[in-house]
């Protein structure tokens, strides 16, 4: 299952024109949703990966401890660990049920991706289920 969501996101990342945002764009996205995001964003900028590794799902929390988690993003998400700014745009549920979420993101170095991110419900409410990241150039 993790490589199927994964070929979906990398597949909606290689869709030319309107990029990963338009392919997505379907949906307004849940407040809550929304809030679980940025709140994480937050905490990466407050230096708090222990806060931040709260919001990913169980699945993440399998695979990665709070160390190798912080690393993890650090390196291979530097925007995203060290951002300005981020804008959620819209969103699309899955068959399955999760939810696949445009975000634009200015990191601290002033460079801006496209990030989408997976959404899934777990108690007590939403979770961080995995990112992919694109360089993105252009304007909102």
């Amino acid at each position: 299952m993790w490589r199927t969501r994964t070929q979906w996101i990398i597949a909606l990342l290689l869709v030319g024109g309107a990029g990963a945002a338009g392919a997505i764009a379907q949906e307004p996205v849940d407040p809550e949703v929304k809030q679980v995001i940025l709140r994480q964003l937050a905490a990466f900028r407050a230096g708090d990966y222990r806060a931040a590794y709260a919001f990913a799902s169980r699945e993440i929390q399998a695979r990665f401890d709070v160390e190798a988690f912080e690393h993890m993003v650090k390196a291979g998400y530097p925007q995203i660990a060290r951002s300005t700014h981020a804008w959620v745009n819209a969103g699309r549920s899955t068959p399955d049920g999760a939810l696949h979420v445009s975000v634009r993101i200015r990191g601290a170095d002033g460079t801006f991706i496209r990030a989408v991110y997976e959404m899934v419900r777990e108690a007590p409410g939403w979770r961080i289920n995995g990112v992919a990241a694109r360089p993105d150039p252009g304007t909102i």
